[in-house]
């Protein structure tokens, strides 16, 4: 049982998977903005060996990574029942609507669309921000 009722709420703490590190700085900004803490990964194995050793609540996963596709790192999160409650979202500068749907699809909880700003983050994230 988590004491989750007592007013000393825990931050929620957000994963930032993406290779490229300007992103990560951008989104750990805003995450941080929005009162939640935050790690970053360069990359889809180093992303998953943080969540095996540290609790998340929500990660942000780039889609086009080398060494391991977003699609391959949450395929693993899903298979994974540890992982059960994790929200995943796709962190991508593709966003054709056959693109969405695709990624909805593979079990991606939300889209997040680059060049990301606050208001988008915000909005992804929102329902965390009231927990």
């Amino acid at each position: 049982m988590s004491a989750m009722s007592d007013s000393s709420c825990p931050r929620k703490r957000v994963l930032i998977v993406d290779d490229n590190a300007i992103n990560r700085r951008l989104a750990i900004a805003f995450v941080t903005r929005l009162g939640m803490d935050s790690a970053e990964a360069a990359d889809g194995p180093t992303g998953l060996a943080m969540l095996e050793v540290e609790p998340f609540d929500v990660v942000l996963l780039d889609i086009s990574m080398p060494v391991m596709s977003g699609e391959e790192v949450l395929a693993r999160l899903r298979a994974d029942s540890r992982f059960s409650g994790l929200r995943v979202i796709a962190y991508t500068a593709h966003a054709l609507p056959e693109e969405k749907q695709s990624l909805v699809e593979a079990g991606f909880d939300d889209l997040l669309i680059k060049p990301i700003n606050l208001k988008a983050v915000e909005a992804v994230l929102a329902d965390y921000l009231r927990g």
